[in-house]
């Protein structure tokens, strides 16, 4: 094949490409403040197209969940104000964007909270990444920690077909890191705290890096003591916020983020 016509075809693969693999934001879990009475916030799940299929990235609080919650779910039912509808499901909002839920072949899980795994029963037959530390805190039936109470059994009933990750592999800017077997290019970040193994996520975009740090940090809410946010939420926001500042290239995000957020940044290319 002549070198023109080989360059010229894949740099149509390469825009094709691009064009697939938008990353959309969904909020799949609307969980309000009773106090302080201004504080709205949605949860960010991803559904994005990869070189693998119709991947998912966390799946908020699952259809069962709206029929049948569980004592997590009714207690931040009575501390917090949620909508509690089911159009939030991940299931229901790739069906909205006009995918059809039974074509997610992957989820990626930064951790496996209620309000990050409830909806894997909703897809069955995708293959679920995680990292291992995070997988056995789920099921090695100990608490460690308060946190870990947030783990819901039932979740994993279906017995999902679980993909581990433990070995660091390579460096994303100055984080240890683990490469995902997707395209586009993307990272676990360990940033163990908020539970045993939690980690964000790190996706190459057409313009740049996109880094969902999850639920490490809060690096936009300057409202809340830098004590409760250790507290809940673990060690690394001093250091996620530093990062943002010296990398304003980067766009990030964390699991629970205001809703202008989720409008101004509801499809990422």
């Amino acid at each position: 094949m002549p070198l023109r016509i080989f360059l010229s075809l894949f740099i149509l693969v390469h825009l094709w490409l691009n064009i697939l693999m938008a990353i959309h934001l969904l909020n799949c879990f609307t969980c309000n403040a009773r106090w302080p009475s201004n504080l709205k916030t949605g949860m960010v799940c991803l559904l994005m197209e990869t070189d693998q299929g119709l991947t998912l990235v966390d799946t908020g609080l699952g259809l069962e969940e709206y029929i049948k919650p569980t004592w997590m779910t009714r207690l931040f039912r009575s501390i917090t104000i949620m909508p509690f509808s089911p159009a939030e499901a991940a299931f229901n909002q790739a069906k909205k964007l006009g995918y059809n839920p039974n074509d997610v072949k992957h989820i990626i899980l930064t951790h496996m909270h209620f309000d990050h795994c409830s909806g894997l029963p909703d897809f069955p037959h995708a293959r679920v990444h995680v990292h291992k530390r995070e997988y056995e805190a789920f099921t090695d039936n100990k608490i460690l920690h308060w946190d870990e109470y947030a783990y819901i059994p039932r979740y994993i009933a279906h017995q999902p077909k679980f993909v581990l990750y433990e070995n660091i592999t390579d460096k994303w800017y100055d984080f240890d890191a683990i490469r995902l077997p997707f395209e586009p290019e993307m990272y676990f970040i360990p940033l163990f705290g908020h539970s045993r193994g939690h980690c964000g996520l790190a996706i190459k975009t057409s313009t740049g890096w996109f880094f969902h740090a999850a639920d490490a940090g809060a690096v936009y809410n300057n409202e809340t003591p830098e004590w409760l946010i250790k507290f809940v939420l673990g060690p690394h926001d001093p250091l996620l916020r530093a990062f943002m500042h010296a990398h304003p290239e980067v766009l990030i995000s964390n699991s629970h983020m205001v809703p202008e957020f989720f409008t101004q940044h509801s499809t990422i290319a």
